[in-house]
C-alpha cells in the first residue's frame, strides 16, 4: 500500500532568512524560534514577527526575482522626512531581498474594526489617519514613478479583461467595447488633470497599524507604501474613504472626506476650494480605482489561486454603482453591469 507524504516542500528562503537574522544581528538579541508569520499581501512579499529582548521586530522576505526593496527604503525616507509613523529599517540585505523593520504593533485598523472597535475610538483613529494623509502629502516626489495617463489606461484594462471575460464568462459586444473605452477616457482624463503629490495607492484599513502603546509610535503606523506614485491628489482619500475591505455608508465617507478636505486646506494643499467640487473629483477617482480592483481581484483568484479576494467584490461593486449611479456620464456602465448582473433597467431602476 503505498503511502503519500503529506510534508511541505522545504522553505529555502525562511532557511536562508534565518541564516542572515542569525549572522547579522547576533546583539538584538533574536530569538529564532518565535519567528512566525505576521502577514502576506498580494504581492510575493510576506512578513514575519520575531522576539527580541523585550520587543517584537518584523522581517520582510521580499524575493528579488519578483520583488524589489529599493522603493520602499526611498519612500521610508520621504515619509519620515515629513514626520510619519513609518517602520524603522534596522538592517537590510537587498541581495537576498531580506528587511528588519522595527513592529508598529500587532494589529491593522482593519482587523481592529473586524473585531469590533467603539465608535467613539473608530473615529478618532481616523481623524488621526486623515491628519496623516494630508501630511503625506506634503512629502517630496523626487525619485517616484509618475502616475500618468498611460499607466491608468493600462489599469483599467484589467477590469474588461479580468473581471468581464474572466470572472464573468461574458463577452463585449463592439458597443459595449466603444462605451468602456470612452469612459476610461473621461476617467482618465479627469484623473490626470488633478495636482501631483505622494500617493501610497492602498492607504486604506489593511495598510494603517493601530499603535496602542506609546513604543509603537503615533497612529496611525503606515506600511505597504512601496507602490507609492506622483499622482492625483483624490486618489488616497478616495482609497481610504471607499475602502475595499471595509464597508463605509455614504454619509460616513461624506464625514471623512468633509474632515480630510478641511485639513488639506489648511495645509495648503492643492485641494478644490470648493467641497462639491472637490467630491465629485475624488468619486470619479474612485471609479477609476474600483473598477481596476475588480479586475485585480478577479486576476489574483484565477491567476494565483487566492480567492478569498472574491470575498471583497461584492462591496467594491456597491462603491462602483454608488459613483456610477449618481452622475450621466456613467450610463453605459451601469447597463453593462445589469447585463452581467442578469438584471433590467426600466427608467433609471434596476429590477
Amino acid at each position: 500500500m503505498t503511502q503519500h507524504s503529506t510534508q511541505q516542500p522545504p522553505d529555502h528562503r525562511l532557511t536562508q532568512l534565518k541564516e542572515w537574522l542569525q549572522r547579522t544581528t547576533p546583539s538584538m538579541g533574536i530569538a529564532l524560534e518565535t519567528l512566525e508569520p505576521a502577514s502576506s499581501d498580494a504581492s510575493f512579499r510576506r512578513y514575519f514577527r520575531v522576539k527580541a529582548h523585550d520587543r517584537t521586530l518584523i522581517v520582510m522576505d521580499a524575493p528579488p526575482t519578483q520583488e524589489n526593496c529599493e522603493p520602499f527604503l526611498h519612500v521610508t525616507a520621504l515619509l519620515r522626512d515629513v514626520g510619519l509613523n513609518v517602520p524603522t529599517i534596522l538592517a537590510q540585505n537587498l541581495q537576498h531581498g531580506f528587511l528588519l523593520l522595527s513592529d508598529l504593533g500587532p494589529q491593522t485598523y482593519f482587523q481592529a474594526i473586524q473585531t469590533g472597535l467603539p465608535d467613539a475610538v473608530l473615529q478618532a483613529r481616523y481623524k488621526e489617519a486623515l491628519s496623516a494623509l494630508a501630511t503625506m502629502q506634503t512629502a517630496q516626489t523626487s525619485g517616484l514613478p509618475f502616475y500618468d495617463k498611460p499607466r491608468m489606461l493600462t489599469e483599467l484594462s484589467l477590469f474588461p479583461e479580468w473581471y468581464v471575460e474572466r470572472h464573468c464568462n461574458a463577452t463585449l459586444t463592439g458597443q459595449e467595447k466603444d462605451d468602456l473605452n470612452n469612459l476610461f477616457q473621461a476617467l482618465v482624463n479627469d484623473n490626470v488633470r488633478a495636482e501631483k503629490v505622494l500617493v501610497h495607492r492602498d492607504f486604506h484599513s489593511p495598510n494603517l497599524m493601530l499603535c496602542t502603546e506609546p513604543r509603537f509610535g503615533a497612529n496611525p503606523g503606515i506600511i505597504d507604501y512601496q507602490d507609492a506614485l506622483a499622482g492625483p491628489i483624490t486618489y488616497d482619500i478616495a482609497s481610504l474613504v471607499m475602502d475595499a475591505r471595509t464597508s463605509w455608508e455614504e454619509p460616513q465617507q461624506l464625514d471623512w472626506a468633509i474632515r480630510y478636505w478641511e485639513e488639506a486646506l489648511k495645509l495648503g494643499l492643492p485641494v478644490d476650494k470648493d467641497f462639491a467640487d472637490f467630491h465629485r473629483a475624488y468619486e470619479w477617482m474612485s471609479l477609476q480605482r474600483n473598477l481596476r480592483i475588480l479586475g485585480v481581484f478577479a486576476r489574483l483568484s484565477l491567476r494565483d489561486g487566492k480567492h478569498h479576494y472574491l470575498d471583497h467584490i461584492p462591496r467594491v461593486m456597491t462603491y462602483v454603482r454608488q459613483v456610477a449611479d449618481r452622475y450621466g456620464e456613467f450610463k453605459a456602465l451601469l447597463r453593462l453591469l445589469d447585463r452581467l448582473e442578469g438584471k433590467t433597467r426600466v427608467m433609471g431602476l434596476s429590477l
